[in-house]
């Protein structure tokens, strides 16, 4: 058995070509380039139960010879690829399943006698040995088509293959290879793709999983399985935002931004860093870009609708709803330019750099158990949200929205920590906290609305912006009192830490 280590990288037909031809790569080199068809076939039940069980099998055709290989198990992080594989040779296009056995990988008949071909990967591959910081590289360029019966998709690739040497290097050639053309990070395979143009899915959004860390001995592995699920959590859902394929998709990359600052944050109390600082930063200045597009979005949904459907007819109303569109339609469009830049692929790659390199070896050596560690964390930040809550009743918009603030860290680190502490202990404290942090964000968005109505102040507009401010009120007096019962109900939970 084999394992793979691997980063995959979207890239344009034309760039690709442009890269062939860079002398960055001749000056890299150790071998001449060497370019082959594959021809791949992957089989499946109809049902597609291999693939429901995090397994593939294909057969692929490369010059002469075919190989049978069984791919399962491994994980997807920051874009790099790392998967357990069984090869063996095969005797044409047919199946030897007692290859499979004497590699020590037995199917069960139910799903022999049912599997068929599901769907074929099919191109050209140019690939040639590098080094590059001391590691040994194997660059393969692709590009071909994925086919399903009717259906095919476009393979356009490069698999950046690391045969020896630290993961890290991966991403720093990457990122040299950024600076000439531009790329994509592709935390999908072609395998991945060639399923769903067989079951002909969409790709359905993706919710934050708090990571396992049963298997953390330590707070660095902690760490990093926390901010590789929110890296995770944030790639999945890019392309639907990009698409807008749905409102729902563009929430969860907010999401999965906010979770991965407070993770940072914790390895910045555990430890500094330069890198960490710079990654911190360029993350915060990401989530302010999306966040003003979502104050447009709740603008809209939340305060201006429920207006507009109890006063249909209004001509004000619709004149602000316009208005609003425009703005919210602008601000939208730069999240979407964002998410598309050069500079976010950059990000991902400096992250992919980082969460391989020195700073989890040298912290290694720290000794600081795991569950010390998480209850001091959320020791401090329980103490941060009792302070803020002091004098609740009277509490002022930046009270409010500094206990706001406290409230999410401490949600986001609890949930976070959730399978040290067993969910069975947190629910009950988590659904709590939820519930104060969900007020305190309604009345963080009618404040922020006030200030967005006032850019769409106009002497033709002000008596509608009057009557909108009017409900606004309504709704913020009723939402102080719900915010009184939900502290009270957060303060009587017991700390699971």
């Amino acid at each position: 058995m084999a394992v793979e280590t691997e980063l995959k990288l979207r890239i344009a037909p034309g760039q690709l070509v442009r890269l062939k031809r860079h002398p960055l790569l001749k000056t890299l080199a150790t071998t001449r380039t060497a370019t082959r068809r594959l021809y791949n076939v992957y089989y499946d039940t109809p049902q597609l139960d291999l693939h429901k069980s995090a397994m593939a099998l294909r057969l692929r055709h490369a010059g002469r010879q075919w190989l049978q290989t069984l791919k399962g198990g491994g994980e997807v992080q920051a874009g790099l690829h790392q998967r357990n594989e069984w090869e063996t040779p095969a005797d044409g296009e047919a199946l030897d399943f007692t290859a499979l056995e004497a590699g020590g990988k037995r199917l069960p008949n139910a799903v022999r006698k049912r599997l068929q071909p599901v769907f074929v990967t099919d191109f050209s591959r140019t690939s040639r040995m590098l080094i590059f910081g001391g590691a040994e590289i194997e660059l393969c360029m692709d590009s071909g088509k994925i086919r399903a019966g009717r259906r095919t998709r476009p393979i356009s690739e490069l698999e950046l293959e690391l045969k020896s040497g630290e993961p890290a290097q991966l991403f720093k050639l990457a990122l040299a290879l950024l600076d000439i053309v531009p790329l994509e990070v592709e935390y999908i395979s072609k395998a991945e793709y060639g399923y769903r143009l067989f079951a002909q899915v969409k790709p359905a959004v993706t919710k934050a999983v708090a990571p396992n860390l049963a298997q953390c001995l330590d707070v660095p592995c902690a760490l990093q399985a926390m901010i590789g699920s929110c890296l995770v959590h944030l790639q999945a859902n890019v392309p639907g935002a990009v698409r807008k394929l749905n409102d729902e998709y563009l929430h969860q990359v907010r999401v999965a931004l906010r979770r991965l600052r407070v993770a940072l944050g914790m390895a910045k109390i555990f430890r500094a860093d330069d890198e960490l600082a710079a990654l911190r930063a360029d993350v915060a200045g990401l989530c302010v870009e999306l966040g003003l597009s979502r104050e447009w979005d709740v603008f809209m949904t939340q305060t201006l609708a429920p207006v507009h459907a109890r006063l249909p007819g209004h001509a004000g109303l619709r004149g602000v709803s316009r208005a609003s569109a425009k703005l919210r339609g602008q601000h939208h469009a730069k999240v979407r330019d964002a998410l598309q830049s050069q500079d976010f692929q950059r990000l991902l790659l400096r992250f992919g750099a980082w969460m391989h390199g020195d700073y989890w070896r040298r912290l290694a050596a720290d000794g600081l158990a795991l569950p010390r560690f998480g209850a001091q964390i959320l020791e401090k930040r329980s103490k941060q949200v009792a302070r803020r809550g002091r004098g609740l009743a009277d509490a002022d918009a930046s009270q409010l929205h500094a206990l706001r603030i406290a409230c999410k860290k401490l949600r986001y680190s609890a949930e976070l920590f959730t399978s040290l502490f067993g969910a069975a202990k947190t629910r009950r404290y988590l659904a709590a906290l939820a519930q104060l942090q969900d007020i305190l964000g309604i009345l963080n968005d009618i404040a922020i609305a006030h200030r967005l109505l006032d850019k769409l102040e106009s002497e033709e507009r002000h008596d509608t912006l009057t009557l909108i401010r009017g409900w606004m009120e309504h709704d913020y007096a009723e939402r102080m009192k719900a915010l009184g019962k939900a502290w009270k109900l957060f303060v009587q939970q017991k700390n699971f830490w």
